[in-house]
């Protein structure tokens, strides 16, 4: 097992990395004698949750999967559970799911009696990698991407590789966003082994999903650890979100998963960079040559320019009236660029 630790000033925690590590969870959840809670959706405690039946003094509390359930209207029925069956201010919350269950858990724990612990076990490659780490929690709100949360770290994060063998081809598409993100913006020897890996990827082969999930994990929390309220460094991990939070607000959150959001971003967030003259023409197409490779659909002329730019302009990391990118420079490189809408073309 591989354990990482998330440096943070009075707030430090570990994840906990390795295969079948859950048939063993109570050695990861210390016993207390408060009323604690479970937070999944359906589908994976079907799948899952027969790993929790004997953990004591844990009461579940079962979403709706998918991305509709990250609204006010599930966090007040989240609340309400917690309230009625009387947890206190020791009460722990494990969030036990994909990326939209660990962001209602941890923003129903950050706020239930002023804030109360959690824990993050993420159960696709998108959480496991990314949205499981760094304490950003939160919901959609009228239409848009996250703009309500808070910053409210776990206590641990206990990543189980055997998990992913129930992924289906698009939720390892929908995690496979984030991992080359990770490429781009920082470790340009790990975009070339995600790229001459990406076979591996695509079957969750352990031994390259291990590698591949230790990675993202250790830049993560490096990134975290220096920035962790993203007041600087860490915007560098919003690369293809800008365009792609457009993109899922637009369709009203149906049409995409997150990553496969994010990999359309990435696209047109590259073309934006070499429309910049802030990429060069070989590492520009090094990475269109790749993201051209994943079978997804990059096609976004559906959507007018003019309403996702729209969007775009009411993202939360904008500032000064214009619109923030984190594009692509050089290998393993990226910067922010504010943009006036009228500045804004692929």
């Amino acid at each position: 097992m591989e354990k990482i630790v998330v440096n943070l000033s009075g707030n430090s925690y570990d994840i906990h990395i390795g295969k079948g590590i859950l048939v063993n969870i109570d050695d990861f959840i210390e016993p207390n004698n408060e009323q604690n809670f479970l937070i999944s959706d359906e589908n994976v405690y079907e799948l899952y949750g027969h790993y929790f039946e004997n953990l004591k003094g844990y009461e579940k509390i079962i979403v709706k999967p998918g991305e509709q359930s990250k609204s006010l209207e599930t966090v007040s029925h989240i609340l309400g559970q917690m309230l009625g069956l009387k947890g206190s201010r020791k009460s722990k919350v494990i969030a036990f799911g994909g990326g939209v269950v660990g962001d209602l858990g941890g923003f129903c724990s950050s706020i239930y009696m002023r804030g109360i612990e959690y824990i993050q076990i993420p159960t696709t490659i998108l959480a496991q990698v990314d949205s499981s780490i760094g304490g950003k929690t939160g919901v959609n709100f009228q239409n848009h991407k996250n703009t309500v949360g808070t910053f409210h770290q776990p206590s641990k994060v206990i990543v189980d590789i055997d998990l992913l063998q129930s992924l289906d081809r698009r939720q390892i598409l929908n995690g496979l966003g984030e991992i080359i993100k990770y490429g781009i913006i920082y470790d340009y020897e790990f975009f070339k082994y995600v790229k001459e890996n990406i076979e591996g990827i695509g079957k969750s082969n352990s031994k390259v999903m291990s590698s591949v999930i230790k990675r993202c994990c250790e830049i993560k929390s490096e990134i975290v650890s220096k920035d962790e309220k993203e007041q600087n460094l860490r915007k560098i991990l919003n690369f293809g979100h800008t365009f792609g939070h457009g993109l899922e607000s637009i369709t009203n959150f149906l049409k995409y998963n997150h990553g496969e959001a994010v990999i359309i971003g990435m696209y047109y967030e590259t073309l934006l960079a070499k429309r910049l003259g802030a990429i060069d023409s070989e590492y520009f197409q090094e990475i269109m040559d790749f993201l051209n490779s994943l079978r997804v659909d990059l096609n976004v002329e559906d959507y007018p320019a003019a309403n996702l730019i729209d969007i775009m302009a009411n993202d939360k990391k904008n500032h000064d009236g214009k619109i923030s990118f984190i594009l692509p420079t050089e290998r393993g490189k990226v910067e922010e660029y504010l943009l006036h809408k009228s500045q804004v073309k692929w």
